[in-house]
């Protein structure tokens, strides 16, 4: 167990006045303070653009570079970045845990002497100078280097960890297995499980990101993929990607939480605010799991983390730092737990992080060098949404570069197709064309397992080729019968067919059209006169809705800056009065207006005839187009709502069906002062306003029916309403109910 320094504890220099960096030669720029300087220097990405952080020139990007490799690396630690009130954050302080008698030997070299002695040091050297720096000499470093030396560098050090299977072996390439469903139909997981294992993917992790994230369903989950684990005799680990709140208490209740996982922000004000994640909570699961996790005995490292550049820009809440170095800060959290596996998802955000193709490649090749530098065991996941301009080719072309890197291992997406999530991330197809490219194998526990099961065998020269069994999915299930039952419950379904270690021409082909559907969805623009169905018996006239405007005035503004979509235009925000409603239900057409067409319609009329028959007061429906979820904020506060309903199109994915996937956000108002208190102390967030929950993944065939969902959204809205509470909170109260009953019965 990895010892947890105090907050306290850890020495961090006072902060300094922001210093004057200047150039003038072949011309004069001057940056105002380390965070300007650090910005500029870094590749062009859209993120930094849109934070006003990216050099507006290539001279400029040079001079910045100039000036940060004459800086030494005391220089850097003696300026810590501090957030938007001046103060060095949790995240901050976490990174100076640094081996202080180490750094004392290399504080006076400039990053350009350290980029040299990185370029020429062996791998254990590598590994002992990563433990003496902080994320933001990391993230210095990575913008002075070019590809080659992100590749070079990064492939000399071996990151291991271990739980029943180990990771970061020379020679090796792992597979993290995610059999998402849309609506967690367990029949659904089961097939895409036994469809990853029969390809020889999972060795590093089976991991299921959950559509609901609730006790029950969790444990629920959990198990499943524990019995289907002992089954197949796989040996390998499970995991349910849920809040940290939510899996804390699974393993307290005795579910098998083998790796606990969380996503990790480089920002406090992030991580607290937006992720209901404090360090004292992830010191407290850490400690959890060290005492009580099912591996312990097993397992030297038991802790998951997902990172990826951008979320922090995208809440308006990076600090004025640019995005690669909030995301090194994000490392140096992260190596606070020694974790078995850190994912980075550089590119699952969209086009108002990274652009195109060359943004996403670029960061993930820093993202995996930073991340490698400070000790992670790097596993990385390449992926794009189909409202960035970044493609299939261009995800091929990281993985080739991040596997020369020595990436620990990818996703596998089946198909590169994310049923609940709507992005598309590597596939185990990805994964043994990678192994066959680069003479990698899988993990040597789980090979030997896949050798058994014929999923892969030895040729006449004894080397690791594709057995008989191969790709044969069905091999696991009991009969057919089964095995089309479990077809039946899956979404985006192609037959089991493979060419070599890829799919076969004509489930490329079907699968690159639904893309090309998907991304003309994204185009779409908002009708509101599509959204009212046809006048009832009883009804005297259609719904009406009050239509008003963001301060997106396109779709190309709307994609590429996400604080456009979360307010409201001046001349709409004056028509919004106070009328004190119990629910105020917002409607936009968010990344895809096909989904607000499709299912609003049928979800209003639920709506509707749901609160008239508890007596919960409505305002009349809103719709703005280019909206985003921060939106119902803005409205709720104008409004003064107790619960506001943001029914909003989610991005496009999957199959061509899930065009028309719309969510519904609760947003809970904390209005008085007892409710403001206890989410507070619930949450360790001093400045909560709003609890959300989210009910995900409404459209048919394939997830959650819209007049089913109507019934759901109303059910929880009666709950939250009847306890002040939502998100995470109402489910410990929820529970906490539960078991007195149960108790006093």
């Amino acid at each position: 167990m990895q010892q947890l320094i105090p907050l306290a504890d850890i020495t961090v220099p006072r902060r300094k006045k922001d210093k004057l960096y200047q150039s003038t030669s072949p011309a004069r720029f001057a940056f105002h303070g380390l965070k300007a300087l650090l910005g500029a220097a870094d590749v062009s990405k859209a993120g930094d653009r849109n934070a006003a952080l990216a050099a507006k020139s290539e001279s400029m990007r040079e001079a910045a570079r100039g000036i940060l490799s004459s800086l030494t690396l005391q220089h850097l630690y003696d300026h810590p970045l501090t957030d938007d009130e001046g103060r060095i954050d949790s995240i901050m302080r976490i990174n100076y845990a640094i081996d202080l008698e180490k750094f004392t030997t290399l504080a006076s070299l400039t990053l350009s002497d350290l980029k040299d002695l990185l370029l020429k040091a062996k791998g254990e050297e590598i590994k002992a100078i990563g433990r003496a720096l902080t994320g933001v000499m990391v993230a210095a470093i990575a913008k002075l280097l070019d590809v080659h030396e992100l590749i070079f560098i990064a492939r000399k050090i071996e990151c291991r960890t271990e739980a029943r299977t180990m990771l970061g072996q020379r020679g090796v390439l792992a597979s993290r297995l995610q059999p998402n469903h849309p609506t967690d139909d367990l029949r659904g997981l089961t097939l895409l499980t036994y469809a990853g294992l029969s390809i020889g993917s999972g060795d590093a992790l089976i991991g299921v990101n959950p559509a609901i994230d609730t006790v029950e369903n969790i444990s629920a989950i959990l198990k499943h993929l524990d019995m289907l684990r002992r089954k197949t005799g796989a040996p390998t680990q499970i995991c349910v990607l849920s809040h940290i709140k939510t899996q804390i208490t699974c393993l307290e209740l005795g579910a098998p939480v083998e790796i606990m996982f969380q996503s990790l922000a480089g920002t406090e004000s992030t991580l607290l605010t937006e992720f209901d994640v404090s360090v004292d909570l992830l010191d407290r699961a850490y400690r959890l799991m060290a005492e009580r996790g099912p591996l312990k005995e097993t397992a030297k490292q038991f802790m998951y983390f997902e990172t990826g550049q951008g979320s922090e820009f995208t809440y308006g809440k990076h600090n004025g730092i640019d995005m690669a170095t909030t995301e090194a800060l994000c490392y140096g959290l992260a190596r606070r737990y020694d974790p078995f596996m850190v994912n980075n998802v550089t590119g699952f955000i969209g086009p108002e992080t990274h652009l195109d193709n060359f943004e996403m490649v670029i960061s993930n090749l820093q993202d995996h060098f930073m991340g490698k530098l400070m000790g992670l065991p790097m596993g990385m996941a390449p992926c794009y949404t189909l409202h960035s301009k970044i493609l299939l080719e261009g995800q091929q072309m990281a993985t080739e570069l991040l596997t020369a890197a020595g990436a620990n291992y990818y996703m596998d997406v089946y198909l590169n197709t994310d049923r609940m999530l709507a992005y598309f991330d590597t596939s185990g197809h990805d994964n043994q064309t990678l192994r066959e490219i680069h003479g990698k194998t899988t993990t040597p526990a789980f090979l030997k397992w896949a050798l058994e099961q014929g999923i892969f065998a030895h040729d006449e020269d004894g080397a690791i080729v594709r057995g008989p069994n191969w790709g044969n999915a069905r091999r696991f299930c009991t009969s057919d019968m089964e095995f089309t039952e479990l077809a039946r419950a899956t979404p985006a379904f192609y037959e089991f067919k493979h060419s070599g270690p890829r799919p076969v021409s004509w489930v490329s082909r079907q699968l690159r059209l639904n893309q090309a559907v998907s991304r003309d969805a994204i185009a779409s623009e908002l009708e509101p006169q599509k959204l009212s169905p046809p006048v009832r018996r009883g009804q005297s006239k259609a719904r009406k809705y009050r239509i008003v405007e963001t301060g997106a005035k396109n779709k190309e503004a709307h994609l590429n800056s996400p604080d456009l979509g979360a307010h409201l235009s001046t001349s709409s925000l004056k028509t919004l009065k106070p009328l004190k409603k119990q629910v105020q239900i917002v409607i936009s057409d968010g990344l895809s207006a096909e989904a607000v067409h499709y299912n609003v319609p049928k979800l209003m009329s639920v709506l509707e005839d749901g609160f008239n028959a508890h007596s919960v007061s409505m305002a009349p429906p809103i719709v703005a187009r280019y909206g985003r979820v921060k939106l119902g904020e803005e409205i709720a506060d104008r409004v003064q709502a107790e619960l506001t309903i943001m029914l909003i199109g989610e991005r496009p994915g999957g199959d061509a069906n899930s065009a028309r996937s719309l969510s519904a956000y609760l947003l809970y108002q904390l209005k008085t002062p007892a409710a403001r208190k206890e989410a507070s102390e619930f949450s360790g967030n001093p400045k909560i306003r709003f609890e959300y929950t989210v009910i995900s993944n409404i459209y048919s065939p394939g997830g959650l029916p819209p007049t089913e969902a109507g019934s759901v959204i109303v059910e929880k809205c009666l709950e939250i309403l009847d306890h002040c509470a939502a998100g995470n909170r109402i489910e410990a109260l929820l529970k906490s109910k539960a078991e007195a009953r149960i108790k006093n019965q």
